[in-house]
This record gives C-alpha cells, structure tokens and sequence, in this order.
C-alpha cells in the first residue's frame, strides 16, 4: 500500500436510471457490491473514527442532519432506496429495481424479498411510505423537502412495490433516493415514521449515542448484504479540534480520521503507520452571504467581494495543494453539465473597486463570522482574504466564533458566515437543496426568477444538448448574481491506520467512501 493515496472520483453513469437493478453475488475478491478488493478482507474488530464535526446539539433526526458526525450514525444504522456505488454508478438497495414511464413523471421501486428491520420486523412499501412522506409537506422542516417538491403521491402496491408520481419527469430521481437524509424506517401504526427512532435496516445495531461525543454500533448479524460489513464494532468519536484529532490517530486512540489538517499534512504524511486517502470529489468551501441583508442585497458588493479574494492563496496555503481554485459556483468537472467555458475569476482589486463605486461605496467594512467547524483552516482562510481585500478597499473584519453550536448558532444566522458542501452526484440535486428560492438549505438566501425556471425546464429536458445549455446558464447566474464566494475545491483529505484495508476504488461522492467506510472497510489480518 502506497504511503499517500490520491484517487479521483468517477462521473455518475445515467446508464439504467430509467430502468435498474442491482444483483449479490460476487467472486472472491470483489465486494457483493462489485468493487474490487485489495485483499481478502477480514471479518472482525471496531472501527473508531475521529471526526471533525460534532455539536451538543446534534440529532438523529435525518431530516435535519447538517454535518458528518450525524450524517454518518444515521448512514451506519439505516438502508435507503439506492446507493452511489464508488465508482459513481447508481445501485439499488432497499429497492432491487425501478421502472418509469417514458414521460419519467411515475417511477415504480420493487423493495427486495425478505428485507427486515434491526427488531425482526419486515421492511415493507408502508415503511418506505411513511419514511419519505416525512420529508413532505408545509409542516416539514427537511433539508430534503426541496427534492420532494415536484412529488405529488407516494403509495404502496402491495408489501413490495412502491409507486411515486411526480408533476413532470425528472430522469435523475433514482439518484435523489441516495440522499442519506432518506432512510427507511419502520412505519407506525398512523403510517408515519418515528425520526428519532434508532432501529434501522443497515450495517450495524445502534448501541449508544452521545450528541457531540460519540456514537457506537454492533454489527447487525443479519445485514442483506452477504460478508458485510467486516467489523464487529463502530465507534463515532466527534473530535472538532484538528491536533487532537491527528494526535489520535498517531497514537493509535481512533483508527480512521474525516479530516487531515491540511497545514500539517506533510507531518501527517511521514508519521509511521498513517496513510493519507485524498480524493477528488465535488466538495467545495464557501462563504455566503444573506444577500436580504446590506450591503449583500447590492449585487455589485457581491462581485466586489468575489474579486477581492485570492483563489489561488487559498488552494496552495489554506489546502496545501489538495485541492483546486472555485469560480463561485458549486458544479465541478466531474460533473456531466460542468461548464468548461465559464471564465475563471481572478483576484482584482482594481475590477473590485470598480464595483464598490458602481453601489455608491468608496470603500466597505463588513464582518465575517467564521469558525474552523466550518472547514479547517477557515479563520486564516479569512484573514489572508482580509489582507487582499485591503487593496480593494474593503475592510474585512474576521469575528471568531465558538466551533460548539457554529452550525446551530451562526451558520444561516449571521449574514456573512463560511459553509462547507459535499458534492452531489448531479447537478439538479446540487442546485435544488441550495440554491433553489425557498430550498431550507438556500444559505444565501437568494431568489432568481429564471434560475428557478432553468431549474424545473433542464429537470424534465431530454434532448442533453439543450439540457447542457440549461445547466450552463444555471452556473452563470450563481457565479455572476448569487451570494456565495466559493475560492476552493477540496479534496477530501482522509487518514487511516495502515492495519484499516479499503477496496482498489473508494467512493468520493461524500468523505468516508460516500459515508460507507463502516461498511466497506475492513482491517488487515
């Protein structure tokens, strides 16, 4: 095993979302899921990851989970419709098939025979039901609720089938039922679903959880999935200081790290024992701004603020290289609609001047309230943009705040705050939860008529010309008129134990394998 993995992430197959299946069963060194093993993989032991989010206030309710240390208890203990395998290509889980009509408004899953919960009742159609109408309606708080918006009845044909109709097609749905805010749960006896409930369908058993220290798991002995997971035992261990969490991975307390503190990397890199995976996924840094609020409602602040920033700094001394320049809109090239043509911005104080003095400013002092729970290296992101900013006149006045309760207290609170984002698997996904008007995640808050109507038109657009040409115009609008400044592309930048095995091909559509390390890791014998 080399010292230092970089891998990138493959573009998601449209191949079979009309029509899928995923089939168990596999040779002897490929996972029941397909993936290719290193090595025979060994059954036993408990995983202990260090992550680096965390809050006292954190919650099992999928609807509402907003960072890795709940979006990986919920993942480790729940099954969904379907999965993003590693290497980008759509699976079926829970549901072994689906079908659409030709028009793909009416979309048909067939759940798997013999599927039960962690209690030994059956996984049934009422269960997926209740599960995604959670999500669903004026009452609902999800950060889901979006990709829900265009369903107009989900039903069950019989224990097996479920059927979701929409007002128009979308050719992508069977990739929204990845999220891993939609779990499937057991339905109540008033066909709905309990979101705090800790019995699932997945991996491991939950045991225990602690919000904003830990969570722990035993392995689920009668997991659908023949062989997996290989470990015994889980445990989530929220870690949110960077030196603490790489000290225990050198000092063997955890086994596997979500993040590696970029500034010290190199040290991490000649540590006996450690192994760095960095993968090139579609996860990028950003800082929003409310644009409801002055100055952010004039545009022209905006893109003062946009060209105020060194992109290029950032990536080589905030990322250490391990990662590449953003041009402040969230689709990357690995996505099938990414938008070669679209100019990157540079660092202009001059271009940015120009700017203030078109909203009437001759110069602009803002706050910007960051804390390193947003992404490593935030507050000195913030203040090497605040030294560069200074020749444009703008004065940045970088307000730190607390990593407990950043999420809950200053992230869509404060006006001009920093945000991480995972990549999505496609583009409509990405601009529905968070760019959409009124989507619970819009952190901007920003409202565009004819983003929003781009939006429903390339949703339901066959022809993948006009639909590239939809999609193209989409990222314009949100790097021209949108309220987000988005400097970076990160890698994820993991490390693990060299006893912790993965498979030749891990999945970067999320940190942690897509969230599924648990399940597909294994350790050395």
């Amino acid at each position: 095993m080399t010292k230092m993995q970089r891998r990138d992430a493959a573009g998601l197959s449209r191949r079979g979302l009309l029509k899928g299946s995923a089939a168990l069963g596999a040779a002897t060194l490929v996972t029941p899921w397909g993936a290719p093993l290193r090595a025979q993989p060994v059954q036993g032991g408990t995983l202990r990851i260090g992550i680096a989010h965390g809050n006292t206030t954190d919650t099992l309710d999928p609807a509402i989970a907003e960072q890795v240390f709940t979006q990986m208890a919920i993942q480790a203990y729940n099954v969904y419709l379907t999965e993003v395998m590693p290497d980008g290509s759509l699976a079926g889980e829970a549901a072994e098939s689906w079908e659409a009509t030709p028009d793909a408004a009416t979309w048909t899953f067939r759940l798997r025979d013999g599927l039960r919960f962690h209690d030994g009742t059956p996984l049934t159609a009422a269960a997926v039901v209740a599960s995604l109408n959670y999500h669903r309606g004026d009452a609902s708080t999800s950060a889901a609720k979006a990709l829900f918006a265009p369903v107009t009845d989900i039903r069950a044909d019989g224990d097996t089938a479920v059927v979701i109709a929409l007002s128009s097609g979308n050719a992508d749905f069977p990739v929204l039922m990845s999220d891993y805010h939609l779990p499937i749960k057991p339905a109540r006896a008033d066909g709905t679903m309990d979101p705090l409930g800790t019995v699932g369908a997945g991996p491991f058993v939950l045991d225990g959880f602690e919000p904003g220290v830990r969570a722990t798991f035993s392995r689920n002995p009668d997991y659908f999935k023949p062989g997996l997971p290989h470990f015994d035992g889980l445990e989530l261990l929220s870690i949110v200081d960077a030196a603490a969490r790489q000290n225990a991975l050198i000092s063997g307390q955890v086994d596997v790290i979500d993040q590696v503190d970029l500034p010290t990397v190199r040290m991490m890199e000649r540590a006996p024992g450690v192994v760095i995976l960095s993968l090139n996924g579609g996860q990028h840094y950003g800082f929003p701004m409310d644009t409801r609020a002055a100055p952010f409602s004039d545009n022209h602040v905006r893109l003062a603020l946009k060209l105020s920033i060194d992109r290029q700094e950032l990536v080589d001394k905030i990322l250490n290289g391990y990662g590449s320049v953003g041009n402040d809109q969230p689709i990357n090239p690995s996505m099938p609609y990414f938008d070669a043509s679209l100019e990157q911005r540079v660092y202009d104080p001059e271009q940015a001047r120009w700017h203030l003095q078109q909203a009437g400013l001759d110069g602009l002092s803002v706050d910007i309230f960051l804390a390193d729970a947003a992404f490593d290296g935030t507050i000195d992101a913030g203040l090497l943009w605040a030294e560069k900013a200074a020749a444009a006149g703008i004065t940045l006045n970088v307000v730190r705040e607390p990593d407990d309760g950043y999420w809950s207290d200053v992230w869509m609170k404060k006006p001009f705050t920093a945000t991480y984002w995972g990549g999505r698997p496609t583009e409509d996904w990405m601009f529905t939860q968070v760019y959409q008007t009124g989507a619970d995640w819009n952190e901007t808050f920003w409202s565009n008529a004819r983003f929003d109507e781009l939006l429903l038109q390339a949703r339901v657009e066959l022809d993948q010309a006009r639909r590239a040409e939809m999609y193209a115009e989409m990222q314009r609008l949100v790097r021209d008129e949108g309220g987000i400044v988005i400097p970076m592309f990160a890698n994820y930048t993991m490390a693990h134990s060299d006893r912790v095995m993965t498979p030749e091909v891990v999945g970067a559509n999320w940190i942690l394998d897509g969230f599924r390390a648990p399940e597909r890791w294994w350790f050395a014998s």
